[in-house]
């Protein structure tokens, strides 16, 4: 059951089952929830509490995302390239809102949340999924692998 301070509660329904994976993917949704809380509708708070947690995210998403991508090099996953695009753009989305943020444009940390939210569930629920169903039938142990 969802708590009122969770925008995101992890179930098992978000589970890729590839253990390094959904700890890193459980540490999003932890990350989201931590921005969430600190969405007070207080723009002066908000816009000081972006400008300390933007860094950490934008780091957290691109070493989940090397690991990702590095997993499914190595395990010739056919829709690398897909899915390598797909994490860029969402990147891209990410600094977009820094920029905006640094440049004065008027920002909610709830909108900014809502908008994270959406794109990781949805991106674990299509794009990580379909790699998760190719690694299974290629190697079939998945809750053990470690990423390269």
């Amino acid at each position: 059951m969802k708590s009122d301070n969770e925008l995101i509660h992890w179930t098992d329904r978000l589970s890729i089952g590839i253990k390094v994976i959904d700890d890193q993917h459980r540490g999003l949704v932890d990350l989201v929830n931590e921005m969430f809380n600190h969405a007070t509708g207080n723009y002066a708070q908000e816009r000081d509490y972006f400008s300390r947690i933007i860094h950490e995210t934008v780091k957290y998403v691109k070493d989940h995302f090397s690991a990702e991508e590095k997993m499914l090099l190595a395990m010739k996953y056919p829709g690398y390239g897909e899915h390598k695009k797909a994490h860029e753009t969402f990147v891209h989305a990410i600094l977009e809102n820094a920029q905006a943020y640094e440049a004065g444009k008027r920002f909610t940390l709830s909108t900014f949340t809502r908008f994270l939210k959406d794109w990781i569930l949805s991106h674990i629920a299509l794009m990580d999924k379909q790699y998760a169903e190719y690694l299974k039938k290629t190697v079939p142990d998945t809750k053990t692998w470690q990423s390269p």
